[in-house]
């Protein structure tokens, strides 16, 4: 308790299977600075910039602007359950961990759970905390598992960042945007969308499955106004996100190594993909090399709460079973989330 990490032990919750949907438009770096061209000719602003500065050389729109992120999600978790082997009937938990949502209320996992036909006795709820959602989701999923509550839990999050991004380039191709407008709203193009869902259920029925060990939490919450999102407008301070960021994530870490869990030799880091300049400073203070990264930023741009479980989904066939994996989320706010699995 106090300054420090929060810790909690995972003690029979195994991840069973996690799947991905990637959406079927692709939108390169290109295309954006083209739709810009207003923008980039008033403000005088170069070619290339996403690719140079956030390393994204492209991202992804859902081909049904209206339904195209739920048929999403419910392909992967159909593709989870199945991976799984469980039934519809057997989950007792559905969280949506997305960031993206088209409404206030209901619940996103209201259609999510109706979409995949799962029962009454599901409960579902949302969880939301910026793009750490998705590894929350499963730290409270793991514990109603491990006190027996639940025997399995679906988590789920599917991204659609095409409104957002539309949005913002009408706004920074009107004749009074600014240099300082860009920049504030730079983030929001090196967003993407895709899906995602994982399947997590009891270690001693599922020896196959990979067992959660432990998370390791903290906030930074006085940083809470440097990253101010709706849903049709966001904002960033990129610099000042990226430094305290940073930082945070370098305390966690070090809190860690002090309880003893020794992140010097974990197999692979998997941590939210925010930019290349952020992966690169992390692999430097940690000492975690970049082949021990595996990275899909710079093809699907930073998917929010999804980028976590997507990358796990799409490496996962090259991680050897007993290899340490850390899934790491950051949120804005800030707070970050660093849950070791073994694989």
């Amino acid at each position: 308790m106090g300054n420090g990490n929060t810790g909690i032990v995972h003690r029979n919750t195994s991840l069973l299977a996690v799947e991905m949907s990637l959406p079927q438009v692709t939108v390169t770096s290109d295309d954006i600075d083209e739709m810009l061209s207003p923008a980039r000719k008033r403000l005088r602003l170069p070619k290339g910039v996403l690719q140079r500065v956030a390393g994204v050389y492209e991202r992804r729109w859902w081909r049904d602007r209206d339904n195209g992120w739920k048929q999403g999600v419910v392909l992967a978790a159909e593709r989870a359950m199945a991976k799984a082997g469980i039934m519809r009937d057997q989950v007792g938990l559905l969280i949506n961990a997305s960031v993206s949502r088209q409404h206030l209320e209901p619940a996103v996992s209201t259609g999510i759970h109706h979409s995949l036909g799962l029962p009454s006795s599901a409960m579902n709820f949302d969880i939301t905390n910026a793009c750490l959602g998705f590894v929350n989701a499963m730290t409270m999923a793991s514990s109603m598992i491990d006190s027996g509550q639940i025997k399995y839990a679906l988590v789920v999050g599917a991204e659609d960042v095409e409104e957002v991004q539309r949005g913002t380039i009408d706004r920074l191709n009107s004749k009074t945007s600014t240099r300082a407008d860009f920049n504030n709203q730079f983030a929001s193009l090196t967003l993407g969308s895709g899906a995602a869902a994982a399947v997590l259920g009891p270690t001693d029925e599922h020896p196959e499955g990979h067992r959660l060990k432990h998370t390791q939490a903290r906030a930074g919450t006085e940083h809470h106004e440097l990253c101010v999102a709706n849903m049709q407008d966001m904002r960033t301070d990129s610099a000042g996100l990226l430094e305290n960021g940073i930082q945070l994530i370098l305390d966690t870490w070090k809190g860690a190594n002090e309880a003893g869990y020794d992140f010097k030799n974990l197999d692979i880091v998997i941590p939210h993909q925010v930019s290349t300049v952020y992966i690169r400073n992390f692999s430097k203070i940690t000492g975690v090399g970049m082949d021990r990264i595996p990275m899909t930023l710079a093809d699907w741009g930073n998917v929010a709460a999804e980028a976590v479980p997507m990358t796990l989904a799409h490496h996962q066939d090259s991680i050897e079973r007993g290899q340490r994996v850390l899934l790491m989320g950051v949120g804005s706010g800030l707070n970050t989330g660093m849950m070791e699995v073994e694989w």
